[in-house]
């Protein structure tokens, strides 16, 4: 590990070339930046007490990097940085793929898994240091594309996977002239993550959904997880070759959802390629111009391929074919992926967690220390502290709500995620119009009207339209779970790892959600 040591009288800014590099640090710090690998990793200033591992431990490929999931030190994919009690900032950033910082005694330690590459050592404040990270990044990656982000309504936060045909069309109704640019259907359409047709529900196909979005003078959008699939799906039946295996030659684990668990393409495989490949034109064939592909990480999960190459190369390697086989016109939305190596593929990137109709669970903050799972605190914080991607990536945070109903949701909690959307300027909800009284309906149609006029006044703070806003309520992380709370989390956690227990929840919640879906 190539020693290397700053202090006040270093360059600003320097970029050392190495596989590893140990930055020795000129004074104690007193927070960390951790930032997480995919869009739903935790990212957040904390203090230097190692963080409980969170759980369950069955849904890490899906949360966290694998490879680091089990860390106690502070430590960031691709990036780390301290801060000092003055204030200033120390940030070693990797200028490629596959790289890791970790915090360790009085020393920021970046390594590469693979190789050696470009490290990039700033100091100064948080806004000039991630500031110019991001410039160096935006040199090796792309920039920002010039299509403007569009306006979004999708189904998945009203009306989840309880989606069908005729539902569909009184939804589409419903929303009349507001001004939407993007009608996107979300998961429930497909016969099963991985076999990407319409299912019994939608017996007219998609293309005729997609031209009746487009009736509406609106693109169609749809979501797909292609990378990934479940073991009852028709194409990991007659394709189990296909599939990321581990050095003993096992299916490697992509997380558990759906009630099954997740397994990831290799994406080097060249029947995979030309599989992906075919898929994305069919569906541009079918009308659709606005593509949500999600649970993307599948791409770079650790494994043995078909053919050798490192993770995070394979995973942008593949995700360029997808981009070509979509073509230039189609607007491109990742979620669930990792963050670096989507630069400058994508037009858009999920750059937090998913929101929730709820704040923040007991469950999942406190007894499984799980920052990663939807809520809107957990959304806002990972959001905010992504920010310093914008100029490489349109930044998406998620919907905004709106509706009274269909949630539990304070005011003030509704607005902080609305002026969050203002501040990326991504402006989706999922609110059916039934669901809106007349003053919530006014709020929404003046939230995708209206200009906005962002200052940042400080890392937490903004001037929006004249209004002062601080995200600061959602940036901390509840304390370990002590007394009582430590015992019921470790009861959680064991049965969160239990196929059988997320199976029958998911069971539970699939049987609510029928009863539910025509209204809150």
């Amino acid at each position: 590990m190539l020693p290397f040591s700053v202090d006040e009288s270093s360059p600003p800014q320097q970029i050392i070339s190495g596989s590893s590099l140990a930055v020795s640090l000129p004074r104690p710090p007193r927070r960390f930046y951790r930032h997480g690998w995919h869009s739903w990793s935790l990212a957040a200033w904390t203090d230097l007490s190692p963080l409980p591992i969170q759980k369950p431990y069955i849904l890490h490929p899906m949360q966290v990097d694998p490879v680091h999931a089990k860390e106690i030190r502070p430590h960031g994919s691709w990036v780390g940085a301290v801060e000092f009690d003055d204030g200033a900032i120390l940030l070693l950033g990797s200028l490629g793929l596959g790289a890791h910082v970790t915090l360790n005694g009085n020393q920021l330690e970046g390594s590469y898994e693979a190789g050696s590459g470009d490290w990039l050592i700033a100091q100064g404040d948080e806004a000039a240091v991630f500031s110019e990270y991001a410039a160096e990044l935006g040199k090796r990656f792309g920039l920002k594309s010039n299509k403007p982000a569009p306006r979004v309504w999708c189904t998945w936060y009203s009306l989840y996977s309880a989606i069908d045909e005729l539902l569909l069309h009184t939804a589409i109704e419903g929303l009349g002239d507001l001004p939407f640019d993007v009608l996107q259907v979300d998961d429930g359409w497909q016969t099963s993550v991985g076999d990407w047709q319409a299912n019994p529900r939608f017996p007219s196909g998609m293309a005729p959904l997609a031209e009746e979005i487009k009736s509406t003078g609106r693109k169609a959008g749809l979501w797909l997880a292609p990378l990934i699939a479940v073991k009852s799906s028709k194409l990991f039946r007659e394709h189990p070759d296909w599939f990321l295996h581990d050095e003993r030659g096992r299916l490697v684990s992509a997380g558990h959802n759906w009630g099954e668990y997740l397994y990831a393409l290799d994406a080097t495989h060249p029947a995979v390629r030309e599989w992906l490949a075919a898929l994305m034109k069919q569906v541009r064939s079918w009308g659709f111009d606005y593509l949500k592909l999600d649970f993307l990480y599948g791409g770079a999960l650790p494994g043995r391929r078909r053919q050798e190459m490192l993770r995070e190369a394979a995973y942008r390697s593949v995700l360029k074919d997808l981009r070509e086989a979509m073509g230039p016109d189609a607007y491109f939305l990742a979620c669930g992926a990792p963050i670096v190596p989507s630069i400058g593929v994508c037009d858009a990137l999920r750059v937090g967690p998913d929101v929730a109709g709820t704040w923040e669970e007991h469950r999942e903050a406190v007894l499984l220390h799980n920052p990663t799972t939807p809520g809107v605190r957990n959304a806002i914080r990972t959001t905010i502290h992504r920010l310093w991607l914008s100029r490489l990536v349109q930044a998406d945070p998620d919907v905004a709500y709106f509706a009274s109903a269909g949630n539990s949701l304070a005011n003030e909690q509704k607005q902080l995620l609305q002026n969050l959307a203002l501040v990326c300027n991504f402006k989706a909800t999922s609110d059916l119009p039934q669901w809106l009284n007349p003053q919530e309906r006014n709020d929404l149609l003046h939230f995708l009207q209206d200009p906005q006029r962002i200052e940042r006044i400080s890392p937490r703070v903004f001037r929006i339209n004249g209004r002062i806003v601080d995200f600061e309520p959602a940036m901390s992380l509840p304390a370990p779970a002590a007394g009582p709370d430590r015992l019921a989390g470790a009861i959680t956690g064991w049965l969160g790892d239990q196929s059988w227990a997320l199976a029958l929840n998911h069971r539970l919640q699939k049987n609510a959600l029928q009863k539910t879906k025509r209204g809150p």
